[in-house]
């Protein structure tokens, strides 16, 4: 495996100040993610997940510590990797085709040829003959679909995933699990995942990281060893049900927004 897309977090902490005070977002935080690897982190709300995700994406500093992806410091430093958020953020003036290729055109590529590069992926995101629809026709998981094509052409090693399948019913959400475990499969990327979700978090990752409550750290890395490629029928397994009891156990006094998927 190459090395293109691991990460290092040696000592990165956030400590934010308004007004003469000062709120500890993330307390000291340490961890080396390996390239191509699929990391959930769970924690309770206000833990500090989206403010260290803010970090690496170079949209804020951190107070203390240092980022390394390949080994290059990437502190402030933006475009580094792909970020998705829980909402899409598709633009409703624009058609889903013009939507995706938004990331290729600030890259500087003609709109010709990342509309080719574009149409060439969106049959294997489930988007074929919507190009040229708008969101507002799209569901919910065809919208989130989009999203996902737009950051994956982008083109980075690294991928930060907050929630993307939060607001999506069991359903939908199960499908979309299964259908970004089939992508990364193909792709390889580093994946980096926040959920609220325990059953999402054991389905997708190689590893679990568990924040503590704010001012959160990484307080525990938990390997799933669970064999891939991963099925819906591994969820009523004996190691799958440990895992999921060690979780519970470890989130019961950090926050009641944790929650098992229906």
């Amino acid at each position: 495996m190459t090395n293109n897309g691991s990460i290092e977090i040696n000592g990165v902490s956030k400590i934010f100040r308004r007004d003469g005070q000062e709120f500890t977002a993330m307390r000291e935080t340490n961890v080396t993610i390996e390239s191509g690897k699929f990391i959930c982190i769970i924690g309770p709300s206000g833990c500090g997940k989206s403010t260290l995700f803010n970090i690496i994406a170079g949209l804020i500093k951190p107070t203390t510590g240092d980022i390394l992806v390949n080994g290059e410091s990437i502190i402030g430093k933006k475009g580094k990797v792909g970020y998705m958020l829980q909402k899409d953020m598709l633009l409703p003036w624009r058609t889903i085709l013009d939507n995706v290729i938004i990331g290729m055109e600030i890259e500087g590529v003609s709109k010709k040829e990342a509309k080719e590069k574009a149409l060439a992926m969106m049959g294997k995101y489930g988007l074929n003959g919507f190009d040229k629809n708008y969101p507002y026709e799209l569901s919910g998981g065809m919208r989130q679909r989009a999203a996902l094509l737009r950051t994956m052409l982008y083109d980075r090693d690294i991928m930060l995933l907050d929630e993307p399948f939060g607001a999506l019913d069991a359903q939908t959400r199960l499908r979309m699990q299964t259908w970004l475990l089939e992508v990364w499969r193909e792709n390889r990327k580093t994946v980096l995942f926040v959920t609220h979700d325990i059953d999402e978090a054991i389905y997708l990752a190689d590893e679990i990281y568990v924040f503590s409550p704010g001012p959160g750290y990484i307080k525990e890395v938990i390997d799933v060893n669970i064999p891939r490629p991963r099925q819906t029928e591994d969820m009523s397994s004996e190691n799958y049900q440990a895992l999921k009891q060690h979780l519970l156990a470890q989130l019961a006094v950090a926050s009641p927004r944790f929650k098992e998927s229906n």
